[in-house]
This record gives structure tokens, C-alpha cells and sequence, in this order.
């Protein structure tokens, strides 16, 4: 199928909606719909939370009669099995559209060209492809549990000019200004999970949850701020239910390698146990079990010692570098820490997909190689 001009517009429209959804729809992906009739909006919505009303479904409300002969602009092929709501290819079905157009096909292997089938077995026009590249970017964490089964894996950091995390006593509090740590918030409350290890919750005693307060946009929904889970890697047992991480009553997930049952932890507390790697909890299980509970985008917020491991292992797709222009010097720890390399060739290459000015600091972002192709698009705007 041929995409024309306007074409390009609608589905434009779609993804813009979709994105409204990234706060609140995991496990599920973020999905817009345009219904447009006799080249007018008739109705359009996106995927709000896992449960309610899929996009198709709020666009068709929305456009009521009007949807008999539209065109379906959707920013994924539309589902054609029954879940917690009914398939969406059988709702534009029976709306009586002309048209369907999707961003691309559903990697899910329930639905992957079924729903399109559906429709063209109606006799209704169908055709995909169009803005594939921003449509896969949106959903990237969804893409990567489907086809991987892993979940997205951004790392963020933080440090000063010449590369250092804190003193040598510990002091980290703060690098970087107060406009880049609500920045971390924005991109927490879009993380299906926040990942860190034992070391970090109990020297920075940390929380780790989303701060409403702090964020620095208002959500485009009126549904409530969604807490990430959060999830800990604590391969010892060393944590206990006094931390502070426990005094907010939002799921935690503690993953180790050996069960402690002498501490009695609060009811949104659960323990996982998984095989061990050189006494410490097996990297690579971990993620796959992650994605395995449906979670699609990890914001790994941890010390040295696990961004080292997870970047020695090639586990971290992204990583999101805040840089204070600070000097630290020779007394402060470094970003990550993993085994000596002897060789050029055994280097880690990323590749620079973005740098913006937070405040008084820089967020870098680079991207590991296995991204490359998918962000081709945003190097080429």
C-alpha cells in the first residue's frame, strides 16, 4: 500500500496519543487510534491502563455512527484475541470501517497478523508499515520482551565532569542540581520497574519510588500516579524491614539467591530465589524471570559494582549519563566497575543518541550496538 501525505499526518496524530499512555499502560504496549471520515477526525483515544479500553475501542466510542467507512489510523495491528477486553479487529470490524492502516504488526504470537487477517477477510482495505521506526521506539520494552524475551534495560548514571560517582567516603549527595533529579522521576514513572542492587538501598537508604511532587510535567491522564515495582537485587539477605525502601507500601520485589525467612517483611514485599552466578544472583535469569511477570522497561538505578556486571554481561541497552561540570579528582569512584581489559578490541561500543542541558548539567544518552538499528531514525532528525 501506497502511504500518501495525509496519511503520514493521521498516523502522526496516533503515535502522539499513544504516548499519553507511557505512564500507565504496562504490561501493555502503548497504543494510539485516529478514526478519520471523509478527511476529518471523527474519533480517536489511546490505551490508558492494562484492563480498560484498548485504543481502538475509546476512538470508536468517541466517533460513534461516524465510524461506518473511516479509515483506522493505529499505531499497533489491532488484537484478535479475547483477553481482559474484547479483540479490537472484530470492534472495527463490526464499526464498519473502509480501512485500517497500522504502524506495524503485533510481535505478540497471539495476535502477530491475525487482527489484520480478520480485517481483510472482511473486505476491509489493510495495510502496515507506516512510521514503523517511531512506533517500535515507543514501544521498545514491549518489542524486546516479545522478541527476546528481556525486558529494556536503561541505565542511568551520574557523575561529574571527570567521570566520578562520589568521594571515596561514600558522599554522592548531590553531583548534579535539583532540575536533573526530577528529570530521573520523569523517567522512573515511565519504567515498568526500578532495579538496583543491595549495596545501593542500604548506603543511600534510598526509597526509590516516583516523587509526584517532583516531577517536572504535569501526567496527561486522570488516572493515579502508577509506582513502579521495585525491585532489588540482594544475593546476601542483607536487607532488613527497618530500610526506609520499606516505609512506602508499594510492591518490592527482593530477588536472592538463598530464602530468609527470619525477617517478617510488610504483605507488598515478595522474595524470589534464583540461580546463582559466582555466589551472587544470576544476572541473566533475573532479567528473563522479570520478563517472564510481564515487566517491559528496567530503569537500573545501582552502584559501580552492578552497572559494572550488568555492562560486562551486554545487559543494558541504554544508558543515561547525568554529568555535573564538576572536578572530583583522584579521590572518587568511578561509574562502573567490572574486570581489567588487556585489549582494544574487548572495549564496549555505544554510540551517542542524544545530549541535552538539564538545568546546570548535561544528560547524555548512548545506546549500546543492538540499538543501533532501531534508532536509526532519530540520528537521521
Amino acid at each position: 500500500m501506497l502511504f500518501t501525505e495525509q496519511d503520514h499526518h493521521y498516523m502522526a496524530r496516533a503515535i502522539k496519543l499513544a504516548e499519553q499512555g507511557r505512564f500507565t499502560t504496562t504490561p501493555n504496549p502503548n497504543v494510539g487510534c485516529v478514526l478519520v471520515n471523509d478527511q476529518q477526525i471523527v474519533g480517536e483515544g489511546f490505551h490508558q491502563r492494562a484492563g480498560h479500553g484498548h485504543a481502538e475501542v475509546n476512538a470508536l466510542l468517541m466517533a460513534g455512527d461516524k465510524a461506518h467507512g473511516a479509515t483506522a489510523y493505529v499505531t499497533l495491528e489491532p488484537c484478535s484475541h479475547y483477553g481482559r477486553t474484547p479483540p479490537c479487529a472484530e470492534g472495527l470490524k463490526k464499526a464498519g470501517v473502509s480501512k485500517v492502516i497500522a504502524a506495524m504488526v503485533d510481535p505478540n504470537p497471539q495476535v502477530s497478523g491475525k487482527g489484520l487477517a480478520i480485517l481483510a477477510e472482511a473486505g476491509i482495505e489493510v495495510g502496515a508499515g507506516l512510521l514503523e521506526p517511531q512506533a517500535r521506539e515507543l514501544n521498545r520494552g514491549f518489542l524486546k520482551r516479545m522478541e527476546q524475551g528481556l525486558p529494556f534495560v536503561s541505565c542511568k548514571l551520574a557523575c561529574s565532569l571527570d567521570g566520578k560517582t562520589a568521594l571515596n567516603n561514600g558522599q554522592s549527595k548531590w553531583i548534579t542540581g535539583p532540575l536533573a533529579r526530577q528529570d530521573v522521576q520523569l523517567f522512573r514513572a515511565q519504567s515498568c520497574a526500578i532495579l538496583t542492587g543491595a549495596d545501593t538501598v542500604l548506603i543511600d537508604n534510598a526509597k526509590l519510588n516516583v516523587r509526584a511532587a517532583e516531577l517536572p510535567i504535569a501526567l496527561p491522564t486522570d488516572l493515579p500516579l502508577r509506582q513502579p515495582v521495585r525491585v532489588i537485587i540482594d544475593s546476601q539477605n542483607r536487607l532488613t524491614p527497618d530500610l526506609a525502601l520499606f516505609s512506602i507500601p508499594s510492591d518490592i520485589i527482593i530477588l536472592t539467591t538463598e530464602l530468609d525467612n527470619q525477617q517478617q517483611w510488610p504483605h507488598f514485599v515478595s522474595h524470589k530465589v534464583l540461580p546463582a552466578n559466582n555466589h551472587k544472583v544470576d544476572l541473566l535469569a533475573a532479567l528473563q524471570w522479570l520478563a517472564q511477570q510481564q515487566f517491559n522497561q528496567l530503569w537500573l538505578e545501582a552502584g559501580a559494582t552492578l552497572a559494572g556486571a550488568m555492562a560486562e554481561q551486554n545487559l543494558i541497552d541504554e544508558y543515561i549519563i547525568y554529568m555535573a561540570p564538576k572536578l572530583i579528582g583522584n579521590s572518587g569512584k568511578s561509574l562502573v566497575n567490572f574486570a581489567e581489559l588487556t585489549k582494544m578490541d574487548e572495549i564496549s561500543s555505544l554510540t551517542f543518541k542524544h545530549c541535552e542541558q538539564i538545568g546546570g548539567d548535561l544528560r547524555i544518552t548512548a545506546v549500546a550496538e543492538s540499538q543501533l538499528d532501531s534508532d536509526e531514525f532519530n540520528r537521521k532528525e
